[in-house]
């Protein structure tokens, strides 16, 4: 991020959301809020004073996934580019009560702006590759597993963040009461292969699971059990890596985790979580007792996925993910030309896919605007003026944003238009055909094909 943050040709608009797009490939018109800091980006120069001096503390970090605190100035991300903090105004006591202002006394460089506001800022862009990412399940929606509810079960996010040597606890794994566990259970698939929440495999549990049974084991050399229904370690270099957990002692149960719960039934049970499966290599039922569990949830779309959608005129499969022109030919292009996806918001993956599915994203933009021109579909929808109401139906109706109220009536922008006769159902004045797909042509097609068969 460092080199993009330092290329010439690279702007980064960070903290900043799309509003509006508009146009089409080659003439995207795109309307972004930059949203007000009350930091100048100009004048910070990433020092930290600010964060340090403010009184406001203790407020739950979203990057620690809420198992550290941060102040009321802080930055958002770690390694963010560029280093400007932004004020929480939900907590900070200047906006709360007028008070305070330590940190704009305190900066060196005058950068704390209070009157900051919000700024429009319009592009003319060529093309746009989307990479939203993903939301990790909520696992609160599945109380059988006690999040929220019992102490010491945590998701793989908040166990991630306090075994990362960076991360608030400088990684080391406590439980609530501040012991060292001595037992760990790892449960996979929580939020994905279930038919009560996402059918699909999120690909990453596996791995990921993995990888923190080999964490406990080095740090803490806790008893670790992985319960998981199938082992999918599908990438270069991850079977081997699986076998070497089983060298390690990591006790591994066929089986996904049906209820974690803290009533006990015998006196080893005591003050532990236990874990409730089936066994299905041993065919029997088992209690697990364990001092912590976590859960590796699930990936799912994110959260404002139908909003992106619409604005960037992209489709969604039954899953919720953006969908691709073709999945094997063309994985990276959408239904609208010049628009293409990245990473997780086109479905679950991991870092290296994400990698080269952003590769090739960047390529395939390129390519489009080195040759300059884009063929077009020969299907297109055509608006017979004399017959147009000006109801707008039709703009509301088409998913591609291709259709315009011009002068009280319908304009339909070709370059945009994919021919999907969406606003051919939607007008109600039947002013709109679709090239090659018009009532005179089906029915003729319907007849010809009916000759056909009374021929044979």
């Amino acid at each position: 991020m460092v080199s993009v943050g330092q290329h010439e040709n690279i702007e980064i608009l960070s903290y900043s959301e799309v509003e509006e797009v508009s146009g089409f490939v080659g003439s995207f018109k795109v309307k972004i809020r930059k949203k007000a800091r009350y930091v100048n980006e100009d004048l910070c120069t990433g020092c930290g004073l600010c964060q340090e001096k403010c009184p406001t503390k203790n407020i739950l970090s979203e990057f620690d996934a809420g198992i550290g605190t941060r102040k009321a100035i802080y930055i958002p991300f770690a390694q963010a580019v560029p280093r400007i903090p932004v004020i929480d105004t939900e907590h900070c006591l200047h906006f709360q009560k007028g008070k305070c202002g330590a940190c704009q006394k305190l900066c060196p460089t005058g950068a704390i702006d209070y009157e900051q506001e919000d700024q429009i800022v319009e592009l003319d862009v060529g093309t746009i590759i989307v990479a939203t990412g993903f939301d990790l399940f909520d696992p609160t929606r599945a109380p059988e597993y006690g999040y929220e509810r019992l102490d010491n079960v945590v998701t793989s996010l908040e166990f991630e963040r306090m075994i990362n040597s960076s991360g608030p606890t400088g990684g080391k794994v406590r439980l609530k009461d501040g012991r060292q566990p001595q037992s760990v259970a790892i449960l996979h698939c929580v939020g994905s292969r279930d038919k009560r929440y996402n059918v699909y495999c999120s690909r990453v549990c596996c791995m990921w699971s993995l990888k923190f049974a080999h964490l406990v084991k080095d740090s803490l050399d806790a008893e670790v059990y992985e319960l998981y229904i199938d082992m999918r370690t599908f990438g270069k270099g991850y079977e081997e890596f699986y076998n070497r957990l089983l060298k390690e002692g990591v006790i591994f149960i066929r089986g996904k985790g049906a209820e974690v719960t803290d009533v006990a039934e015998n006196p080893e049970e005591e003050g532990k979580l236990i874990v409730k499966c089936e066994d299905t290599l041993l065919g029997e039922l088992r209690r697990i007792p364990v001092d912590m569990v976590i859960l590796s949830t699930g990936l799912e779309p994110r959260r404002d996925a139908v909003e992106v959608a619409r604005t960037f005129g992209l489709s969604r499969s039954a899953d919720g993910f953006f969908l691709e022109k073709h999945l094997k030919l063309a994985p990276v292009e959408t239904a609208s030309d010049g628009i293409f996806i990245a990473g997780a918001c086109q479905g679950p993956k991991d870092i290296p896919d994400t990698v080269a599915q952003a590769g090739a994203a960047a390529v395939a933009a390129l390519a489009m605007m080195d040759r300059g021109k884009v063929a077009l579909q020969p299907y297109v929808a055509i608006v017979d003026v004399d017959r147009c109401s000006g109801c707008g139906e039709c703009v509301l109706a088409c998913p591609y944003n291709a259709i315009e109220l011009v002068e009280g009536h319908a304009q339909i922008e070709e370059t945009a238009c994919k021919g999907c006769g969406t606003c051919v159902g939607h007008c109600l004045s039947k002013a709109i055909t679709l090239s090659h797909f018009t009532d005179d042509e089906l029915v003729a097609e319907m007849q010809g094909a009916l000759r056909v068969l009374e021929v044979a």
